[in-house]
């Protein structure tokens, strides 16, 4: 069981969802020591919820779930460096993959594992196979 973990927002959807891969991710939380959530997942799941229609105060307390449940990690100089790296290296994997592009936040999702040597909890095709990927199945 991997100490350290990044929750992106794939897991943290999953978990709201209540799926069998959000209990997954549920439980890597409990068993983590160290549990940390890069600031702009909070925003790229306000945007998805509001998309949807759902109501802002079940947005914002969902939000604050996670804020309890785990570190906030703000994006600074050496993040954004390893993001641009992270990026580049990702799009040459989805183009072996045969999969569309990652997005920035992808990329950003990775730097923040790798520079806090940690393991990112995800379904995200983006990160199959990556050394980093804790993969909810």
């Amino acid at each position: 069981m991997a100490v350290r973990i990044v929750v992106d927002s794939y897991a943290w959807i999953e978990i709201f969802i209540g799926s069998s891969k959000g209990s997954k991710a549920r439980d890597l939380l409990v068993k983590a020591r160290e549990v940390y959530t890069p600031d702009f997942v909070l925003a790229e799941i306000a945007r998805k919820y509001l998309r949807e229609g759902l109501d802002q105060q079940i947005v914002l307390a969902r939000l604050r779930e996670i804020t309890e449940a785990s570190d906030i990690i703000p994006i600074n100089v050496e993040s954004a460096v390893e993001s641009a790296k992270c990026y580049l290296e990702l799009r040459e994997k989805s183009k072996k993959d045969r999969i569309p592009d990652p997005s920035l936040f992808d990329a950003m999702i990775l730097a923040t594992a790798r520079i806090l040597k940690a393991k990112v909890v995800t379904g995200d095709k983006h990160f199959k196979n990556l050394n980093e990927a804790l993969w909810l199945e």
